[in-house]
């Protein structure tokens, strides 16, 4: 029996919905996900919800940790770290994987378990590997919890840039020229894989762009402008992924649209463009995060161009399967063509996060795009759908 047609008690009608924030984990993307999770913290609200803030270590221990949201900002160009606001350095949160339960129990070495109440839903702001990628999802449909945002397979997908690519292609979503190169390949016979790059560089031009498959934020990519820097930005790809892709520069704008779903179906927000970033060689996680290059909202685009970008966000939502929400990244070539690069089924959600920006430009507020968010997830059933 699914927890959804569990009878309530009286005790459960009259409380407020409780909501678990997930955060940091055990991707390179960590400290952003605390970042995140500070800004999601202070947004939501306390009126309407109960909150127990959940801390995933860069080892992968489920910590308990206090709801200071102050803690969790970028000091001294220095991420924040899971560790650093754990209340306890052994004690654990295991969710229940029975369907019937969704109570959260936290216990210590040589200490009783301790239950910490149920959960209503869970608002993941993991980023990554291990929590943006299905994995985290699985674990919450076994457990019967309802959560914010894609499904297992979308998040899988939207994970994976490879995988990613071929659902917008056989969708018919323009996309722009690239190459995979798998572990086994590599670790097999790198010379030919490095062949395969260079083979590519000379059809479509150099520089290029190397990028792990599986990574966000812009992290582990490297822009290469001749042969002699291939060998050492493949390394740093593969330090985050073993697999990574190669991309041919696309010269035109960056444009982002942000994707919502309403009652009535998915909506695109106001894009953004993200202009040049003259102290960084392309937008990347420094230039993103740290110096907090800003992007332009609402782009400066025509009439026909924005409803075109809002057009292909939507699609791209729908060809994934996604749910909640997505952030859709395009170019603008110079031929005026848009082509995707990529979409973030769950996107930066800190301050200077373009999503929420564009949310904002389109009339919804911080605290309300939040709250739909925790609403869709409480309203939408866990399991096949």
């Amino acid at each position: 029996m699914s927890s959804e047609n569990l009878p309530q008690s009286p005790e459960q009608q009259l409380r407020k919905p409780r909501v678990a924030v997930v955060f940091g984990g055990r991707s390179s993307e960590h400290g952003i996900s605390v970042v995140t999770a500070g800004a999601v913290l202070n947004a939501i609200d306390r009126t309407k919800y109960d909150v127990l803030p959940i801390g995933i270590t860069t080892d992968g221990r489920w910590a308990l940790t206090a709801d200071e949201p102050e803690r969790m900002a970028i000091t001294d160009r220095k991420m924040p770290d899971v560790a650093q606001l754990a209340e306890s350095t052994e004690g654990g949160v295991v969710l229940s994987v029975d369907p019937g339960s969704r109570e959260v129990v936290y216990s210590e070495p040589g200490s009783v378990p301790k239950a910490l109440g149920e959960v209503d839903v869970v608002f993941p702001v993991l980023h990554g590997p291990y929590g943006e990628d299905g994995t985290l999802q699985g674990l919450l449909e076994l457990s019967g919890v309802p959560y914010v945002g894609a499904g297992v397979l979308a998040s899988a997908v939207g994970q994976d840039k490879e995988y990613m690519k071929r659902v917008f292609t056989s969708f018919g979503l323009p996309v722009g020229p690239y190459v995979v190169v798998r572990p086994r390949e590599w670790d097999t016979d790198p010379s030919a894989a490095r062949k395969r790059i260079v083979d590519f560089a000379g059809e479509h031009g150099w520089p290029l762009f190397i990028k792990p498959a599986r990574a966000g934020s812009s992290i582990g990519i490297t822009k290469v402008d001749d042969l002699s820097g291939l060998d050492e930005a493949i390394e740093e790809a593969r330090r985050h992924d073993p697999k990574f892709l190669v991309e041919s520069l696309l010269r035109g704008r960056e444009i982002e649209c942000g994707v919502l779903e309403f009652e009535d179906g998915p909506r695109a927000s106001v894009p953004a463009e993200i202009p040049p970033v003259t102290s960084h060689d392309f937008y990347d996680f420094e230039a993103k995060y740290i110096d907090s290059a800003s992007g332009i909202v609402p782009a400066p685009l025509t009439e026909e161009q924005t409803a075109e970008v809002q057009r292909l966000a939507v699609d791209a939502f729908e060809a994934v399967s996604c749910e909640g929400l997505v952030r859709a990244d395009f170019f603008l070539t110079e031929d005026g063509s848009f082509v995707i690069n990529e979409i973030n089924t769950l996107p930066g959600f800190t301050p200077i996060s373009m999503y929420p920006r564009m949310w904002q430009e389109s009339g919804v507020s911080y605290q309300e795009l939040v709250d739909r968010l925790i609403q869709a997830a409480l309203n939408r059933p866990t399991g096949l759908r």
